[in-house]
């Protein structure tokens, strides 16, 4: 396997001089967490020696750097994208990220031939991008629901895993979808799809990979998924069903003026159909700041999860097939050829003139943080699976670190995805600390952050109604207003423990669109909002999420 270099921002053989602003707070960052050249290509073996006691900066926690991804990427091996490997990677690098998943959509061509002649493209392009690291991945038509990524490890199986799991387990491939759309939530499609995240558990079990991960793919696009078939692909194999786009990709839907009068951010433009769950209000439709309606409902769906006491990790990508303002097209078929007897599409054409499309290329708007302790797939892998991941739009923040510890603790505590034990009544201290953004995105807008929202929940264990979308308990407690601070600054936010276990998760905005949340201003008094249709610019409505920190009181 080619040999992984480190990104330039990390790569100490690199001048500063030769860093954009945000490679350089990037950089700065890396050095606070104790993780620069040697130290993070190795891990925390080659980190300088424990402090006495045999801690670490980081305390019991480890020390972290965040790199920047996208899980939801297509290329001309997906039968509706059309940009080639080259295209998305050279993009990605342009926009920052470390780390990128091609994600294509299952069919027969795919697994027949795709598959393999797009390993062999992964390949070449590990070569040329020695500073990205590239995983092959797999858009899963799920039986009786919506699509999910599935991506493995670098390896010997990495593909024969995908195609082996395509031609078992795909809900298109087995003709459980009716045009494209998942049949009805019967019984043998629901235990199919709980059977397919079984089999992932066993064949990394066995080392047939070395790590599988599933990342559930726009859930609430059309009202398919209902909470509990995301619970029981959850219970099927914790480990390996980790979570869920909290916001999806084609953010530039509804740019005004681009798509039409209907367009929403996400392209979220559907209503319930004989397919979807009852369950769900008309308004779980839409999205709210460019959100999945799931994630952004202080009390919804997500915190529901999290209300169990058990990790739901949440990401943003782009769900890049066709960006928007782009001017190439598909190229055309030779005489015989299509989709199916190819595995590929014809590389692209520049025709000079913008073309249809909904999406952003590759870290140019939607970007996933995760915390890594040194630098490599697995390490991402690792990440995600700890739940270390916060994410922002219109790379709102440059960089974000959440730590919760004890009174008094000069550690560094429990950080995103972890837990902190504590007893009743103990004081607990959160620190946020921010690092603002260095540089105007892609639009040329200089982002600011307007204020940091900490949402708590209680938690209450396994719920008996699987398909309840509510959390009562979890509201926002606590608004910072940060605007007019830059730089890198932390918050020190004083919490009680109460008598009950819970749990507290950060959001933030630009503050340009926000108004009372969906379940009323006693639980979210300043939530992201829909927009009306075609009137959408995702650059003047940029949000962060965190995942979630869990505290245990003892006791409870």
């Amino acid at each position: 396997m080619t040999e992984q270099q480190l990104p330039v921002w990390a790569d100490p053989a690199v001048s500063p001089a030769d860093l954009d602003a945000q490679g350089v707070s990037r950089r700065g960052l890396l050095r606070r967490a104790g993780l620069f050249g040697a130290a993070f290509a190795l891990g925390s073996a080659a980190a300088p020696a424990a402090a006495a006691g045999g801690r670490g900066p980081g305390g019991e926690d480890p020390r972290l750097a965040y790199l920047v991804g996208d899980h939801h990427v297509h290329s001309v091996y997906s039968h509706d994208a059309k940009y080639t490997f080259s295209q998305q990677a050279s993009a990605a690098a342009r926009f920052g990220l470390d780390w990128m998943v091609f994600n294509e959509h299952a069919n027969f061509g795919h697994a027949s031939y795709g598959a393999q002649l797009e390993h062999a493209e992964i390949l070449k392009a590990r070569r040329e991008n020695p500073r990205q690291l590239i995983f092959q991945g797999l858009e899963w038509y799920i039986p009786a629901a919506e699509h999910c990524t599935v991506f493995a490890a670098p390896g010997r199986h990495e593909t024969d895993l995908l195609t082996r799991f395509e031609l078992a387990y795909d809900g298109k491939l087995l003709g459980y979808d009716k045009g494209g759309v998942a049949d009805a939530d019967t019984a043998r499609n629901e235990a199919h799809a709980v059977k397919a995240i079984k089999w992932l558990a066993e064949q990394r079990r066995s080392g047939y990979v070395d790590d599988v991960l599933v990342l559930a793919n726009h859930p609430l696009r059309l009202g398919i998924d209902s909470p509990h078939e995301i619970r029981n692909w959850r219970d099927a194999a914790p480990e390996i069903m980790i979570g869920m786009e909290g916001a999806p990709g084609a953010q530039g839907a509804a740019i005004p003026g681009w798509r039409g009068a209907t367009s929403i951010r996400g392209e979220y433009e559907n209503r319930p159909s004989a397919q979807s769950w009852a369950g769900y209000p008309a308004d779980a439709y839409l999205t709210y700041g460019g959100f999945d309606w799931a994630t952004a409902t202080v009390g919804g769906l997500w915190d529901a999860m999290l209300s169990e006491g058990r990790l739901f990790t949440i990401t943003t990508n782009s769900d890049n097939h066709r960006t928007v303002f782009d001017t190439w097209k598909n190229g055309d078929w030779a005489p015989g050829q299509n989709f199916d007897n190819t595995g590929r599409l014809p590389d692209p054409v520049n025709t000079d003139t913008p073309q249809p499309g909904s999406d952003f290329w590759p870290g140019e708007f939607s970007r996933t943080h995760v915390g890594v302790t040194r630098y490599g797939h697995r390490a991402v892998m690792a990440g995600l699976r700890a739940g270390r991941v916060w994410l922002d739009h219109g790379h709102l923040l440059d960089g974000l670190d959440v730590r919760l510890k004890r009174h008094g603790d000069h550690g560094h505590g429990v950080t995103l995805g972890g837990r902190l034990r504590v007893r009743r009544g103990e004081r607990i201290t959160l620190d946020v600390t921010v690092a603002s953004a260095s540089r105007a995105n892609a639009r040329g807008i200089l982002p600011r952050l307007a204020h940091v929202d900490v949402i708590r929940g209680a938690v209450r264990g396994p719920v008996a109604d699987r398909d309840t979308w509510r959390a009562p308990d979890t509201r926002v407690v606590r608004t910072e207003d940060v605007s007019g601070r830059k730089g890198t600054y932390t918050l020190r936010i004083p919490i009680t423990a109460g008598d009950e276990s819970f749990y507290v998760r950060l959001r933030g905005s630009d503050g340009n669109r926000n108004g009372t949340g969906y379940l009323g201003a006693s639980v979210d008094p300043h939530g992201p909002l829909t927009h009306e249709p075609g009137n959408g610019d995702p650059w003047a409505d940029t949000w962060f999420y965190s995942n979630p920190v869990f505290v245990d009181v003892l006791g409870s």
